[in-house]
């Protein structure tokens, strides 16, 4: 077992720098995030890729920068700083700032790191820094909307660490934006829209509705990250195909007209959880999914569908039919986008709200082209998702497994959940007892 010190020392000889756009954005230009934007804005997308020595050794940070310069062309709104209106609303001053670039090395090597499954150890290749305390001050320390970070292992293998404002876009743009990454790194002239920055709306429908998917929380100010009531852990799991069809079966028998997997994997972590709960809780649970019919290509942000789904609250959950779990995650959830809008236009945009963690969420990533980042030629060996600012309620993500990726995965899905720390032992055990974790996972 690493100890926190060895575990801080993994990764060392930490180097910071700024990059921004190659071109001038010019002078008073300015980025309105949306209703639904701004509920994000207490939420932060991770994500890690790993590389293989053979990609690492033919880059150079030289060579990275130069490609950013073109892409912040394209993406120039993420090199921006907040600012608050004369109303309290943040807004983006695109003033070409730039992004935080972070270099650092691991003593480790790649598959050692791989192996070691310490989960919780992935923050260090990855930024922590939220958007704060205060929005107009040291934008380089304080003010960041975007973080890379490259790890360089002792094998020579090397990460690649995107810390995401969830404020900016959903888990699409942020994969949007590193796979355009990759490609000038083949080609610096992209054939690409350049985002264009947002104007304010008004006039907006006001609701006296209060969605459920969304909860407010006190002010936090110019800090923006959520404050947690208890301690959160994180635990990662494969779940391959196999697993998938015999648990499937379990649920649906011989049935053709089972749910896909995403549902019937989410069924199992709901009832499993309920268990952990005393059998009735939770009874109302949060999905998210990408909805590409809101993507538009001369923008970024948030696009995803965000519904409620109720089951009968007079009925345990834990002795509820996996059926019925599984169909009303696919079947019965009610968006709540168009309400959640309303609500924080209702608050002129200034009020703070989560999403994630508000009630138990399950956040679908199988359509954000997750492994479609390459670099000189070269798809990442493995890519490690997750969130900072989840609620207590908690939240799990579920992303497709590369073929040929760490620990023989063979496809599949890889899931990873946040999750009180004084339920996650016990929730184990139940992942384990429903034939969801291997003993292997638990070790």
């Amino acid at each position: 077992m690493v100890s926190p010190q060895e575990e801080e020392s993994l990764v060392y000889d930490v180097k910071l720098s700024s990059v921004g756009p190659g071109r001038i954005t010019g002078s008073d230009v300015f980025h309105n995030p949306s209703g639904l934007d701004l509920a994000m804005k207490l939420h932060y997308i991770k994500i890690i890729y790993f590389f293989e020595s053979e990609v690492a050794k033919n880059l150079n940070i030289m060579k990275i920068k130069e490609s950013s310069f073109y892409l912040f062309n394209h993406y120039f709104i993420t090199c921006g700083r907040f600012r608050r209106s004369e109303y309290g609303r943040p807004l983006i001053k695109c003033n070409d700032c730039g992004a935080r670039f972070i270099e650092a090395k691991c003593k480790v090597t790649l598959d050692e790191w791989l192996a070691n499954k310490n989960w919780p150890s992935y923050k260090l290749l990855v930024s922590q820094q939220v958007i704060g305390p205060e929005l107009s001050f040291s934008p380089l320390v304080l003010m960041q909307i975007l973080f890379l970070q490259i790890t360089h292992f002792k094998c020579g293998g090397a990460s690649f660490g995107l810390s995401w404002a969830h404020i900016l876009g959903g888990p699409l743009s942020a994969s949007d934006f590193i796979n355009t990454w990759g490609q000038t790194m083949v080609n610096l002239c992209l054939d690409k829209s350049i985002n264009v920055p947002r104007a304010l709306k008004l006039n907006q429908t006001i609701s006296d509705k209060h969605p459920i998917c969304v909860k407010k929380v006190d002010s936090v100010g110019d800090h923006w990250i959520l404050p947690n009531n208890i301690k959160m852990d994180t635990f990662s799991f494969l779940v391959s195909n196999p697993q998938i069809n015999y648990l499937q079966e379990n649920i649906w028998g011989q049935n053709d007209n089972r749910t896909p997997p995403f549902e019937s994997i989410c069924a199992i972590i709901w009832q499993c959880l309920a268990q952990v709960k005393g059998g009735f809780k939770p009874n109302i649970v949060t999905v998210c999914k990408t909805d590409p019919h809101r993507m538009r290509n001369d923008i970024i942000g948030n696009n995803q569908m965000i519904k409620k789904v109720e089951a009968d609250s007079k009925y345990s959950i834990v002795n509820t039919d996996l059926r019925i779990l599984a169909s009303l995650l696919a079947n019965q959830g009610i968006d709540e986008v168009s309400e959640i809008e309303k609500a924080i236009e209702k608050e002129e945009g200034i009020a703070d709200f989560f999403v994630y963690g508000a009630n138990l969420t399950f956040v679908d990533l199988q359509e954000i082209n997750v492994y479609d980042l390459q670099l000189m030629g070269h798809k990442p060996r493995f890519v490690y998702y997750t969130l900072q600012g989840v609620g207590d309620e908690g939240v799990v993500l579920v992303m497709p497994c590369n073929n040929g990726s760490t620990n023989n995965c063979n496809d599949g899905k890889f899931v990873t959940i946040i999750l009180a720390e004084d339920q996650m032992v016990k929730f184990k055990i139940e992942l384990k007892i429903n034939g969801l974790l291997l003993e292997s996972d638990l070790e």
